[in-house]
């Protein structure tokens, strides 16, 4: 039998000539990042080696290196600001120059910047310190996240291992509905399968839907594939992957595609037609129902922003809702990065949010990682474009998240209660 894409990727990245799922390879990097975050985790792991006396002189190539400072910007408090400060001097130090501080022109989150930017190419092995590196892979690339001890490795040796994953396919046929995003269909498919579901996996997406997807709605989907557990999430390249990466960068990239007998773990099939607007009830992105069958949940605030739900696409979709409308509750947008905070003033997308009384806010990761910038207190329900809803994610450990797609969140805003963007 054939390889898939993922593990294609890996062989070549290994120098095999073939893996199959439960080889361990050890494979070479071309891309990875860290943030103000992970990055001074990291750091912390070479403070450490150093007093066991192994020094790192130079880390592996700098230019293949990039840093992001999206999670606490602006920043929170003292310890906030101190990070980026030891990561600014860390990333002269070691001649890295793809660093995008807040405040200094173009910054934003970082799986915003890895595709905005064209940092990633199809066919790379990219990793990142944080969890939803996933995301990247709609590229065509193997994307996935890493632990401080692994980061430093890789920067170190420009390499590390994998265990090949196993994949799973999953097939959306039919037609995308007009009140459908790509976040109600990984809503759908993580409700099915589980947070657990897709451990130590690929999670693959092909089909007639996907064919005709638009690559930020692409992104929504491999995004995701992190809360089901997956090592990454992967689209196979096509024309518009092609389109969207030229538009970004010059670079030159080899474009893999899987062999035609391809073996997959197992294939999950989705009528697209028969999937309605949904919505993730606390406390569990599988714990997914019908818009429809929870409207009368009264909210306190709606929030559309994050590595998921704050893309250029979204921020339309939503403009397009809340246009010539007044919401009823507090409600944020904030873009994902600054470009995208720059194309959304020039279409006209900031006054209707303005004008519909919304707070449009910097690019970060503040209020959905529960650190700043729109916490929850006790009690309060907030519905989100976000990815995660454990107890606590986005402020209190009482306060209640719902998760949804960005059309949903600006209905919703809208009426003050959990909405359909049909209804509307």
């Amino acid at each position: 039998m054939g390889m898939t894409i993922t593990e294609k990727i890996l062989s070549h990245a290994s120098g095999y000539n073939k893996v199959s799922p439960d080889d361990i390879v050890f494979a070479d990097v071309d891309k990875v990042m860290i943030h103000d975050v992970s990055g001074p985790g990291v750091i912390k792991v070479f403070k450490e080696l150093e007093k066991k006396g192994k020094y790192i002189e130079n880390i592996w190539d700098p230019d293949r290196v990039w840093i992001a400072e999206d999670h606490f910007v602006p920043a929170a408090d003292k310890i906030s600001a101190d990070n980026v400060i030891q990561l600014t001097k860390w990333a002269q130090k070691n001649g890295i120059r793809k660093h995008f501080k807040y405040g200094l022109g173009q910054y934003g989150i970082c799986h915003t910047l890895s595709h905005e930017e064209g940092l990633i190419l199809p066919g790379e092995v990219y990793v990142g310190g944080d969890s939803h590196t996933n995301t990247t892979g709609a590229l065509g690339a193997f994307a996935a996240g890493l632990g401080h001890t692994d980061i430093a490795y890789v920067l170190t040796h420009g390499k590390i291992w994998f265990k090949v994953p196993e994949t799973l396919l999953f097939k959306i046929n039919g037609k995308k509905p007009l009140n459908v995003m790509a976040k109600d269909i990984i809503l759908n498919i993580i409700s099915d399968i589980g947070t657990d579901g897709a451990n130590y996996k690929a999670m693959q997406f092909a089909g007639k839907v996907i064919d005709e997807m638009e690559m930020e709605e692409r992104l929504t989907l491999t995004n995701m594939t992190t809360e089901a557990g997956a090592k990454n999430g992967i689209i196979e390249p096509d024309n518009i992957t092609t389109e969207y990466v030229k538009q970004r960068t010059e670079s030159n990239f080899n474009a893999i595609k899987a062999d035609v007998d391809a073996e997959f773990k197992e294939v999950f099939e989705y009528e697209c037609d028969k999937i309605e607007p949904s919505v993730a009830k606390p406390y569990s992105p599988e714990n997914v129902v019908a818009v429809r069958e929870i409207q009368s949940t009264e909210i306190d605030k709606a929030y559309i922003g994050s590595c998921t739900g704050a893309k250029l696409s979204d921020l339309r979709a939503a403009a397009k809702i809340l246009k010539g409308r007044k919401v009823k509750i507090r409600t944020e947008v904030l873009p994902a990065a600054q470009s995208i905070f720059l194309k959304a003033i020039k279409e006209g997308l900031v006054t209707i949010f303005m004008e519909s009384g919304v707070v449009v806010g910097p690019p970060t990761c503040g209020a959905c990682c529960g650190a700043h910038m729109g916490v929850l207190g006790k009690d309060e329900i907030c519905i989100s474009t976000t990815n995660r809803n454990f107890p606590g994610r986005m402020g209190h450990v009482e306060s209640r998240t719902y998760l949804a797609s960005p059309m949903v969140v600006a209905a919703s805003a809208l009426t003050g209660k959990i909405t359909d963007p049909r209804d509307v």
